[in-house]
């Protein structure tokens, strides 16, 4: 008997321990990185921070291999694994801390999570959709330091704490619905016009069929609601009125659109 309860007891903590990590790899926790929250209206500045970022090989890559509508060709990216590589060797082995600035953090893990989405199809190409590879959102595969970051905890753990709702326009999940994949690396001396640019981009593109009364909107609004806010208060209608060119109605209900997982790769 005191030997089965030892057996459940091993068997519960190997159980939790695993609980942990899923946990962990999920976004649910920073996993020990910095989450400087943005503290009043950002602005862009290198001038506060102990590190200022090379991103220049990224900008480089982007500008090459992305067209204006966020379309990636992935072939090309395959053809410039040297370049791409060092990139992500460089990002790997750098260890933000709170010392950086706010600008300086929210530019690099914006580009963290795009430049290792793109490995990540990379290393699965062809592929139709990002949906079709195992635990892409979940499973810890982007080494910082000593740890390995998931996708969905670069995005929960990380930037969704740093309480800056307009990161949703800015990361990239390879598919059609999301936001596009900017191409220009993002900077902590552009990062609020990059962040305002992408946020306006999107709402008044296809991914959204807004009028003042039908408004039909992207998942993203459904899945992230809490974050956008208003004058401290969740606000989601008011927060897309902020940026579209027609205004909602703030007392309709929103619909949402079908989310489409294919590969946002150039034909």
């Amino acid at each position: 008997m005191k030997s089965k309860l030892n057996i459940a007891g091993l068997l519960f903590i190997s159980l939790l321990f695993v609980s942990c990590n899923l946990t962990s790899a999920a976004g649910i926790t920073s996993q020990g990185q910095p989450t400087k929250k943005v503290d009043g209206e950002l602005t862009s500045t290198t001038a506060n921070s102990v590190v200022n970022f090379d991103h220049s090989t990224w900008d480089a890559l982007l500008k090459k291999y992305v067209d204006e509508d966020g379309m990636v060709d992935y072939k090309g990216f395959k053809e410039d694994r040297a370049a791409l590589n060092k990139y992500l060797q460089k990002l790997s082995s750098t260890e933000p801390t709170d010392e950086w600035s706010v600008q300086e953090l929210l530019a690099f893990y914006i580009n963290l999570y795009n430049a290792y989405t793109v490995d990540l199809i990379l290393n699965n190409y062809p592929t139709n959709s990002i949906k079709d590879i195992d635990g892409a959102f979940t499973k810890g595969f982007v080494p910082i330091g000593n740890r390995e970051l998931s996708l969905g905890g670069i995005e929960n753990g990380i930037l969704r704490k740093m309480d800056e709702p307009r990161i949703h326009f800015a990361i990239n999940c390879a598919s059609i619905s999301c936001p596009k994949l900017l191409n220009e690396a993002f900077t902590a001396s552009k990062i609020n016009e990059q962040l305002e640019k992408v946020t306006r981009e999107f709402i008044n593109s296809d991914k959204n069929d807004i009028t003042a009364n039908t408004p039909k909107v992207s998942s993203i609004f459904k899945w992230y609601a809490k974050d956008y806010t208003v004058n401290g208060k969740k606000d989601v209608i008011g927060f897309i009125n902020q940026y579209s060119d027609i205004e909602i109605n703030p007392r309709v209900e929103l619909q949402y659109k079908e989310y489409d997982w294919n590969l946002n790769e150039q034909k």
